[in-house]
């Protein structure tokens, strides 16, 4: 079950780069669409939890769920949004690759552990595979607003980090309630702080979100990446680590070589194979300790 829904968590995110891009380029303004992404999405999943009977909206009145909402919502795709008005979607992959590592780093400082030798490594070979996958067919302009993108995208990356190590611990402290409805509170307030942001800092003109080329890139980012996603990333969390579901940013980009080759005719070249390769392995050396205990408990 673990490694079904991780591998249909890869295949949703792996296309969510793009579908922003499309979106943004399409004309809608970053933090409102984002905004409204989260919202509805939210909203949607708790309406339905609460009609179950699985949750209350009580739950909003948790500072938790804000608290939540600020890391792994608002924080991130603020600035991921923003940043794709000047990156393609293929460079804030790899900048978001970094967060895997930022986890460990952040976990090791809070707890005063030692970092693993497998950890560190593993999150490095993630990293350069990264690279190497995407090198061959990305061309940057190293404009100002070019560099202010990258650094975004990269300071997105410590709010996912701080809001992902902080979500395991509400996850243990709301026990008793489901993980879907923890994910859909903490999307209602990372939406809203988006949709302020927005209020303050953008011009919305409504037609442009109702045009083919914006509508449909937000509803598949409503139902698949945020409704279906951002669900299961929540549940992995719950159920194995902060790190593993994290991993997915390893993922991506493969993905996203993959579909462009057999559907686009994109060419592969020996470069990206390798990076491939590197990536795979990078995921298996982050979670060696935990695949060893996994194979002793099968054995037992």
């Amino acid at each position: 079950m673990i490694l079904m829904n991780y591998l249909l968590m890869c295949l949703i995110f792996g296309t969510t780069f793009l579908a922003i891009k499309l979106g943004i380029d399409a004309g809608a303004p970053p933090f409102f669409s984002a905004g409204i992404r989260f919202l509805a999405a939210g909203g949607i999943l708790l309406s339905y939890m609460v009609a179950r009977r699985r949750a209350s909206f009580s739950l909003l009145l948790r500072k938790e769920m804000l608290l939540t909402g600020a890391g792994l919502t608002f924080g991130v795709f603020a600035t991921l949004y923003w940043a794709e008005q000047y990156l393609s979607s293929g460079i804030a992959a790899i900048l978001s690759a970094t967060a895997p590592l930022m986890i460990l780093l952040l976990q090791t400082f809070l707890t005063r552990q030692r970092l693993s030798l497998s950890s560190i490594t593993g999150c490095l070979l993630g990293t350069i595979g990264i690279v190497l996958l995407l090198l061959p067919g990305i061309t940057v302009s190293f404009s100002k607003l070019w560099m202010l993108g990258c650094a975004a995208v990269l300071i997105g990356q410590v709010f996912y980090s701080a809001g992902t190590v902080y979500s395991r611990r509400v996850v243990q402290r709301f026990q008793n309630e489901s993980p879907i409805a923890l994910n859909a509170a903490q999307m209602i307030y990372g939406g809203t702080l988006l949709l302020i942001l927005s209020l303050f800092t953008e011009k919305v003109d409504l037609t442009v979100m109702f045009t083919p080329h914006a509508i449909f890139p937000l509803l598949y980012l409503i139902v698949l990446g945020s409704m279906t996603g951002h669900t299961i990333f929540y549940w992995l969390i719950a159920k194995t680590n902060p790190v593993f579901p994290s991993t997915w940013l390893y993922i991506s980009p493969l993905i996203a070589l993959c579909v462009g080759a057999v559907l686009y005719g994109e060419p592969i070249s020996l470069v990206s194979v390798l990076g491939g390769i590197t990536i795979i392995v990078g995921i298996i050396v982050i979670n060696l300790d935990n695949l060893k205990v996994r194979v002793v408990q099968m054995r037992r």
